[in-house]
C-alpha cells in the first residue's frame, strides 16, 4: 500500500513569515523524503487575505507599519527581525524598500484560478514569482496589469484569468479550514503548526501525522 502525506498551507503574499515558512517547509520536506522515500507528498496552498480592509490602491508601506506598530523605532526593529530570519533560510528581504502595502484580493483570486487550471509546476512558479514580485522586485500586487504580467511570465493564458481580477477590492473568500494566523501548516488535517517554525518542528509534525495515519490503517 502506497503511503501519502497531504500538507495544506495557508498564507498571504504580503506576509514575509509565509515566504520564510515556505523555505522552512522545503527544508523539512527534503529531510522527510530522505527518510521516507516511499511516501508521496501532496502540498496545497490556500490564500488568506490578511488585510481585506485596505483600499484597492493599497497604502504607503511605511505609513501602514508606523500606524500598526506605533512608531518608527518599532518598525525598524520588526524589519531587522524579519531580515535576520530571512537570511537564515537564504532569503534577502529588505522591507524598508517596499513602497506599497497592497490589497491582495485579486492576487489571491489569480492564484486560486491557476490552482484550478494549471499544473503543479506552474502553480509553484506563480507562487514563487508572486512572492518575488513583492519582496524582491517591489511590485504592487494590487495592480491588475502587474498581475497579468506576472501570470504571462509563468505561462498562464491571461484570457482564462481576466474575469477573476475584479479590480474593485472585493474581499477574497478564504478557503474552508483557514486559520486566523499565517503561515499555518496542516499535515493530513491531523497536526497543525502555526507560524514560520524551524524546519525541525515541521519535520516533527510530518512524522507524527504519518504515524497517526498508519495507526488508523492498522486492523483492530
Amino acid at each position: 500500500m502506497s503511503r501519502r502525506l497531504r500538507i495544506d498551507v495557508f498564507f498571504d503574499f504580503i506576509c514575509p513569515w509565509c515566504l520564510i515558512g515556505k523555505r522552512q517547509l522545503e527544508h523539512a520536506q527534503v529531510q522527510f523524503r530522505s527518510r521516507h522515500p516511499d511516501v508521496q507528498i501532496t502540498t496545497a496552498w490556500h490564500g488568506v487575505q490578511l488585510l481585506p480592509q485596505l483600499p484597492l490602491e493599497g497604502e504607503p508601506f511605511a505609513d501602514f507599519y508606523r500606524k500598526r506598530l506605533g512608531n518608527a523605532d518599532a518598525m525598524t526593529m520588526r524589519q531587522a527581525q524579519v531580515q535576520e530570519a530571512a537570511r537564515a533560510v537564504g532569503l534577502n528581504i529588505d522591507l524598508s524598500r517596499i513602497e506599497t502595502m497592497p490589497n491582495t484580493a485579486d492576487a489571491h483570486r489569480l492564484f486560486a484560478r491557476v490552482n484550478e487550471l494549471g499544473n503543479p509546476a506552474q502553480r509553484e512558479m506563480l507562487l514563487e514569482r508572486m512572492f518575488a514580485a513583492y519582496f524582491q522586485r517591489r511590485e504592487n500586487l494590487g495592480n491588475r496589469e502587474t498581475l497579468l504580467t506576472i501570470a504571462r511570465s509563468c505561462g498562464v493564458d491571461t484570457d482564462a484569468v481576466l474575469d477573476c481580477l475584479k479590480g474593485d477590492a472585493t474581499p477574497f473568500d478564504a478557503s474552508p479550514g483557514a486559520t486566523s494566523g499565517v503561515p499555518s501548516f496542516q499535515f493530513d488535517r491531523r497536526m497543525t503548526v502555526i507560524g514560520a517554525q524551524p524546519a525541525q518542528a515541521l519535520l516533527g509534525a510530518m512524522n507524527e501525522a504519518l504515524k497517526e495515519s498508519e495507526r488508523e490503517r492498522q486492523p483492530a
